[in-house]
């Protein structure tokens, strides 16, 4: 076999190989010192935006690193369906930084574990359901949702931003925060190589000096600070009178929760694509995983009284910088935390960073955030319905969240809800989407046994869903051929299921922009259509099994072939173009 020309040659160890144990930690160690400064942070920017002590503060970051690196080790060892089975970095989300602070400054510590308690069942039925949720939470969706994040945030960010304790020098914040944003701004537009990656930490570090200069950086903190122990807070418990506070607030928890979701499902996505020295399609059963994973972590966390978390994408970065994607590197990076958080004055050191520094910090995190979500909207390309709902939802959510869209009409439980940009926003951003979808073309749909005796049933759906649209018969017969050849593809060699599998077989035919689209959703088959499509054109000894002549033909055939697996259930989606087929 010949190799394939888009192997990442330059991959050391693949997901599945172990690399010497020095080399392991030696990426760990990076990976870890690297976030550790993100996952400490967030609840601190939490913490001091609402108002909490310091007691509280010291556990949530201790348990925030803690989870943190018990969930990370979690992505990459697999345990059942929870896991991605990828080195997945785990640490506290930035999208979060919001709703927490609210929930912190309305209802304290308890009511804030309550909520992440809550919005954790929801990540682990979106594990569950993947494929149901395609439709409705788009990356528009996404994107517009994660685009609010910082029109929410920013408020508290920019009132920390000029705190200063009594009696330092007027200059002491200003100059301060503007280091920490030069430096990380010089390094990131500047640097090559892996030195981009250390920019955040850098310019904390540099801040934080000048910071020192002028009395900010709180030394006393760290001198304090025990060398190995527990955290000087404890447990806050867990608020169960589900008040009128936590109702209000539920909606926007979700919201970010399902929105955490959806970059946890881009992350694990991404980590599949450099993780393999031979291109392979995505296995959505791994990114349900990771997902479930995720869903984990959060639950864990409210359990814990602290902010959730999610994965980052530094590990991607890192993986296809150094070549390196095997497994071991996650247990390295997870027990590397764990141990960090019984270090009270490692974490001390961070934590004794001034909120000026702090402010700054947020403020470069939030502006990429901010074009996080910009990407994700435009990723498949934009046209006008997906920029029209992008625009009318994001400023929806900044007139609500600045309080001048008829206040005076909403007022009590409404009023309070739709404040917050990110669920008035998001509301709208699904509303629109839903009504997109449901003025739509209905899609015509056929439901029957998943076995070789429904073939002629699926050609006569597919004959009169050709014949609707006036369709000449050439184009006819390439989808009548579409619809017998995934079917038997996916029924397998015998064309027969087992008792055990599933026995039904759903076909989803519609017209888009110049093509057929069909979707076969069936139960799960082991193997990946695209993967045996991609290496089709390898030569073989001896001639082809029947198998591979239904992948031919289905590759012949179809414009595009998507194969997403999920437990339980494969959905196929075929693009059909053809000179007869137009909107």
């Amino acid at each position: 076999m010949t190799d394939n020309p888009t192997a990442r040659h330059h991959l050391r160890y693949q997901a599945d190989e172990k690399p010497p144990a020095a080399l392991a930690f030696a990426i760990g160690l990076q990976l870890a010192i690297i976030c550790i400064a993100g996952v400490v942070l967030t609840p601190a920017i939490v913490v001091r935006a609402a108002g909490g002590g310091e007691a509280y503060l010291s556990w949530a970051v201790f348990a925030a690193v803690a989870i943190s690196g018990a969930t990370t080790i979690l992505q990459a060892v697999r345990i059942g369906r929870i896991g991605a089975g990828y080195v997945l970095l785990m640490g506290t989300s930035g999208a979060f930084i919001a709703v927490c602070v609210t929930a912190l400054a309305k209802g304290g510590p308890a009511m804030l574990a309550t909520l992440v308690v809550a919005s954790s069942l929801f990540q682990f039925a979106l594990a569950g359901r993947l494929s149901l949720f395609r439709r409705i939470l788009t990356p528009t969706v996404a994107g517009t949702v994660l685009m609010l994040i910082p029109v929410t945030v920013m408020p508290f960010v920019f009132e920390m931003l000029s705190k200063s304790q009594d009696g330092a020098s007027a200059q002491a914040a200003p100059v301060s925060a503007l280091v920490t944003i030069f430096v990380i701004l010089a390094i990131a537009l500047r640097a090559r190589g892996s030195l981009r990656l250390w920019a955040p930490v850098i310019g904390v570090a540099a801040g934080s000096m000048v910071a020192g200069y002028y009395g900010l950086y709180d030394v006393d903190r760290i001198a304090r600070a025990a060398w190995i122990g527990l955290p000087s807070g404890s447990w806050p418990g867990l608020d169960l009178s589900f008040g009128p506070m936590f109702w209000i607030l539920l909606p926007a928890f979700v919201f970010v929760t399902l929105i955490g979701a959806i970059e946890t499902v881009g992350d694990s996505v991404a980590i599949q694509r450099v993780s393999w020295r031979h291109p392979r399609a995505v296995d959505y059963r791994s990114v349900q995983g990771a997902v479930a994973a995720d869903g984990t972590g959060n639950l864990l966390s409210g359990l814990a009284g602290t902010v959730p978390n999610t994965t980052y994408s530094t590990s991607i970065a890192v993986t296809e910088l150094t070549g390196v994607a095997a497994r071991s590197i996650g247990v390295v990076i997870g027990a590397i935390f764990i141990a960090l958080a019984f270090l009270p004055k490692a974490l001390a050191l961070v934590l004794a960073v001034p909120d000026p520094v702090v402010a700054a910090y947020a403020i470069i995190l939030l502006a990429m955030l901010f074009m996080v979500g910009l990407k994700i909207v435009v990723q498949d390309g934009i046209d006008h319905r997906k920029s029209l709902i992008a625009a009318v939802a994001f400023w929806i959510g900044v007139g609500f969240q600045s309080g001048v869209i008829f206040p005076q009409y909403f007022s009590g439980f409404i009023g309070v809800l739709l404040q917050n940009g990110m669920t008035s926003g998001g509301l709208v951003a699904i509303a629109l989407t839903l009504a997109v979808e449901l003025t739509e073309p209905r899609p015509r749909r056929l439901r029957t046994e998943f076995d070789i005796t429904a073939l002629p049933e699926i050609r006569a759906f597919l004959d009169k869903f050709s014949a609707r649209h006036g369709w000449g018969r050439e184009t006819g017969n390439r989808i009548d051929a579409v619809g017998e050849e995934t079917l038997l593809t996916l029924l397998g060699e015998d064309g027969v299921r087992s008792e055990r599998d599933a026995r039904h077989f759903q076909v989803i035919a519609r017209k888009e922009d110049g093509g057929a689209v069909l979707e076969f959703i069936a139960s799960a088959n082991e193997e990946n259509l695209q993967d045996r499509i991609a290496v089709l054109g390898e030569p073989t000894a001896g001639a082809p099994v029947e198998r591979e002549v239904s992948l031919r033909l289905l590759r012949h055939l179809a414009s595009s072939v998507s194969h997403q697996q999920y437990h339980g259930l494969d959905i196929v989606t075929v693009r059909v173009d053809a000179p007869g087929l137009r909107s």
